[in-house]
């Protein structure tokens, strides 16, 4: 049986981790590199950093951050925010990440995927899905810029073709469920994970252990993604490990 796996998400801006809801109201939550090593020692299976401001001081900050956090974690890391071009990825990669998380400009450059697959391995191209149901619940459109641009593409047809042309995982995440903690989106996930045969990371809504629990028993979610209920303590990646395990649900410890 694969092993389920607790990511801790570590939203940075100007070398700082910070917290809000849907990017407003921001809250610095301390320094990435020290966040980054307690999350390791706890025993997460992985860390994602998303750069939200992305502007080009934050991608300097961000390579050193990213240098900073790799010689101090023995765990897999992926980075996110401002990754348009080929450039990026290597310059990412080459600061230490493991995988890169991309999210407008694969949408926009769909080959960006297939280059990046191509060159640096499936593994480490993640594509970042955020999506919103349709008014007339036919399905889920994508949204960019923090959740306030409508592409209007659909996200079935493009977690799809995010898959044929190379994406190693999607991080999908739900703009109905994000900041809410009512739990996660147990309906869109269920699509996606439905057509396509590649990992899929829940993101969005986790407001306590019971969320992923419940993620993973209604879903074929590979991992869990949450921020909050790590930062603020509510839960250590223990305590949600230990959960897990008396839910039968099997995960490292």
């Amino acid at each position: 049986m694969i092993t389920k796996r607790i990511i801790p998400c570590l939203d940075v801006k100007m070398g700082r981790v910070v917290k809000g809801i849907n990017f407003v109201g921001l809250k610095d939550v301390g320094d990435p590199v020290e966040i980054a090593k307690f999350y390791n020692d706890e025993g997460a299976d992985e860390l994602v950093f998303l750069d939200i401001t992305a502007s080009h001081e934050g991608r300097k900050t961000m390579i050193d951050v990213v240098e900073r956090t790799a010689n101090e974690v023995f765990i897999p890391l992926t980075v996110g925010g401002g990754i348009s071009t080929i450039e990026d990825i290597k310059a990412i990669l080459r600061a230490g990440a493991d995988k890169i998380s991309i999210n407008s400009a694969a949408l926009r450059n769909p080959n960006l995927i297939t280059e990046g697959a191509e060159l640096f391995g499936e593994q480490c191209i993640v594509v970042a899905i955020d999506g919103k149901k349709r008014s007339d619940g036919s399905g889920w459109n994508i949204f960019i810029n923090g959740g306030r641009i409508d592409t209007g593409v659909d996200a079935i047809e493009y977690a799809k073709e995010a898959a044929r042309r190379g994406a190693g995982e999607i991080l999908l995440t739900s703009m109905d469920a994000d900041g809410t903690k009512n739990g996660y989106d147990i309906e869109f996930l269920n699509a996606i994970c439905g057509s396509i045969n590649i990992p899929v990371i829940a993101s969005g809504g986790c407001g306590e252990i019971s969320h992923i629990s419940e993620v993973f028993k209604k879903t074929n979610s590979d991992a869990a993604l949450a921020a909050s209920i790590f930062h603020y303590k509510e839960a250590s990646i223990g305590d949600v490990k230990k959960y897990l395990k008396k839910d039968n649900i099997e995960v490292r410890i």
